[in-house]
């Protein structure tokens, strides 16, 4: 529960950060090219994504945060919880590992958002690819 507590607090963070900007919020960065530059990181973005978008997105992180307090449960969910975080695991890390690359670089070239790709966004994909890793593992034992 330790592990799924941490990983729901994470993702509750982010989900409510893009909550608040499908409501049309730029917190932390009171404009709006800035905080698309700082994270969307395309090349020569001006605008935040639709708020429908930011909004799937807050839906989808509280979704795997309770997944993650879910799994700790080992009497719950069944096989389809197990295989769902297996899923989310490799979703997370293949994120997380894709934020180091050149490609990745490529298409995400503002500086803003390549600072905090490699500071904040990918290992935090990681770590949280490797917590249902080991939710997943602890379950299965």
């Amino acid at each position: 529960m330790f592990i799924a507590s941490f990983m729901f607090i994470g993702l509750f963070a982010v989900s409510m950060a893009h909550f608040l900007w499908a409501l049309g919020r730029t917190w932390p960065i009171r404009d709006e090219k800035l905080l698309a530059q700082t994270v969307v990181g395309t090349a020569g973005v001006q605008h935040m994504p639709p708020r429908w978008a930011s909004l799937g997105v807050a839906i989808a992180t509280l979704a795997a945060g309770i997944l993650a307090l879910a799994l700790a449960d080992h009497d719950s969910g069944g096989a389809w919880l197990t295989i769902t975080g297996c899923g989310l695991a490799l979703l997370f890390l293949a994120r997380g590992l894709v934020g180091y690359t050149g490609w990745w670089a490529a298409q995400t070239p503002e500086p803003n958002f390549r600072l905090n790709d490699r500071r904040v966004y990918s290992p935090l994909c990681l770590l949280l690819g490797l917590g249902y890793i080991a939710l997943v593992v602890i379950r299965l034992s």
